[in-house]
């Protein structure tokens, strides 16, 4: 560890901000926790989650950063490093960092990192069972909900990490003995500003590996294949539409994972638990780097063919009258909820909307007119939305006021054998903490309408 930690600033108290400074607090450092939010408009428990650690809090505003007064500055994800704090630190020389960064710099496992626009929290969760099916104590954390640096120094065999771009922004010695790149489409440009950018940002995560590490990359998107000379390591594929050198593919109906000398038959295709092309992909991405990383094709084909998918990404949730009721919250791009409504050959009734990250909706309106038998929309971005679908002929469009009123809408407009989806293309900030809360109040709401209706 070469960063002085001894008078650490800690901006953001998120998940991420808090676990950062409870570490380093527990290590004797003096840590001030900030963020501009005032406690109230924050999703934590700062006073339970800091009580006894001696963190010192300042909220609502920024400390000012005098000459001395701090030898570190860590960066939660959600902050943008063009905030005033950061940019003075640099001006001062002092080292900025993120929660990922100073956590890879205590661990003592190998690490398989996994990051990507979409798939990553489905592939990262799928590597984590392969491996565990494989005999290996594995450690699953990082974006996908637990931040690494809460069981960094834990003792596991492997870890695997859904690492995003905020992350990898911050990273500098970061170097996985696997790392993926599921997809590389718009998202965040609100953030990064150009799709050149973003990229260059994903490709942070190869930038420190050897020889002896592997890239696993996207055959069949292109932005992602170009990062190949980007990659000092070992590079697989993972392509569904054709046959690689090296890598993860479907041949004959079979997930097959192809290396050095080698040809292992994993997994029928068809009998994967989760639907859609998209979760083919994030198959056979799975695939790869457990394979790469040594797991057996029995480990893989083992958890491929059991496991049931994540929280909030094509979750069933209930049937009524007929009727699946969806919750794809986690679709918070339209990219992402692209792949949701490809997933369905059933009529669907979309519910979308939120908060816009500097998106265009083109494409995924005109998927939801081919698609769509009703579109109810929400959130900030329902106008902007509502005025391309108009345009495309998206003629039942719907509006509502709360996810609520949403899902009574989306029943009113459905019909037996159709699917209700929540896949709302867009972030959730508007009206929610995050996705995870929508989802959940979607849930809610399907689940309370199941128990009127079986009342009735």
């Amino acid at each position: 560890m070469d960063y002085d930690y001894s008078r650490t600033l800690v901006i953001g108290a998120g998940k991420s901000g808090i676990a950062a400074a409870r570490f380093l607090a527990a290590r004797g450092a003096q840590v001030e926790l900030t963020d501009v939010k005032k406690a109230s408009e924050l999703d934590e428990d700062l006073a339970a989650a800091l009580a006894g650690t001696g963190v010192r809090l300042t909220l609502g505003v920024y400390p000012p950063l005098e000459p001395g007064r701090y030898t570190l500055v860590v960066v939660s994800p959600g902050v943008p490093l063009t905030v005033p704090p950061v940019q003075r630190a640099r001006e001062l020389q002092v080292p900025v960092t993120g929660e990922l960064e100073l956590a890879y710099r205590f661990a003592r496992a190998p690490v398989v990192a996994v990051t990507g626009t979409n798939g990553k929290t489905t592939t990262t969760a799928l590597v984590g069972e392969i491996l565990k099916s494989a005999g290996w104590r594995t450690l699953v954390a990082g974006n996908i909900g637990r931040p690494l640096i809460e069981e960094v120094e834990s003792s596991y065999d492997v870890i695997v990490l859904e690492v995003s771009s905020f992350q990898l922004e911050t990273s500098s010695e970061f170097k996985p003995r696997v790392g993926a790149v599921l997809n590389i489409t718009p998202d965040h440009l609100d953030r990064h500003l150009t799709m050149e950018n973003y990229a260059l940002v994903k490709a942070r995560l190869f930038a420190n590996q050897g020889k002896q590490d592997f890239a696993v990359l996207n055959f069949d998107d292109l932005r992602t294949k170009n990062l190949t000379p980007l990659c000092p390591g070992k590079v697989l594929y993972f392509s569904r539409e054709q046959e690689v050198s090296a890598g993860a593919c479907v041949i004959n109906g079979w997930i097959t994972f192809i290396g050095e000398g080698r040809r292992d038959l994993v997994l029928p295709a068809k009998e994967l638990k989760i639907p859609g092309a998209h979760n083919l992909e994030n198959a056979l991405a799975a695939t790869a780097c457990s394979l790469a990383f040594g797991a057996p094709a029995e480990a893989a084909a083992r958890a491929l063919g059991t496991f049931p998918g994540v929280a909030h990404r094509l979750e069933l949730v209930a049937e009524i009258d007929g009727v699946r009721y969806v919750n794809d919250s986690k679709g918070t791009n339209p990219d992402a909820s692209i792949k949701a409504l490809e997933a369905y050959a059933e009529p669907i009734v979309l519910i979308a909307g939120g908060r816009n990250k500097g998106s265009d909706f083109t494409q995924f309106v005109r998927l939801i007119k081919a698609k769509a038998r009703a579109l109810v929309l929400l959130g900030e971005s329902a106008g902007e939305i509502e005025r391309l679908a108009r345009r495309e002929g998206v003629a039942a469009i719907l509006r509502a006021g709360g996810l609520e009123e949403a899902v009574r809408l989306a029943k009113d407009a459905a019909r037996p054998g159709d699917v209700v989806l929540l896949s709302p293309g867009c972030a959730s900030w508007d009206m929610f903490k995050n996705y995870e809360e929508r989802g959940e109040l979607f849930k809610q709401a399907v689940l309370k309408m199941k128990l009127l209706e079986n009342r009735g």
